[in-house]
């Protein structure tokens, strides 16, 4: 599994279609910084579905006023919960 990491949001920049190109069926998404704003349900479906695959940061969430927020299927992970899936990916890919 490859972690691809993602800081903009998908309303202001269209590198995440890169990312999104970039990924197979295994790889994870993570929503940091700016990109947390994709975890909306009205920008959400620009990820397509990576149901149980896509992951929001709750700090930039809670920094952007934004928790609680998040669509559904988005999987909301704190500091620790980023770290552990840096841990469990072969490798990681920073997108901006």
């Amino acid at each position: 599994m490859i972690l691809h990491i993602l800081n903009r949001s998908p309303s202001a920049s269209r590198v995440y279609q890169d990312a999104l190109s970039a990924m197979d069926s295994t790889d994870c998404l993570i929503l940091t910084e700016d990109g947390v704003q994709g975890a909306l349900p009205q920008l959400v479906d620009y990820f397509g579905s990576l149901e149980g695959r896509l992951f929001a940061l709750r700090e930039d969430l809670a920094a952007r006023g934004l928790e609680g927020r998040c669509a559904d299927h988005v999987v909301v992970v704190d500091v620790d919960g980023f770290v552990e899936l840096t841990e469990e990916a072969e490798k990681t890919v920073s997108w901006f």
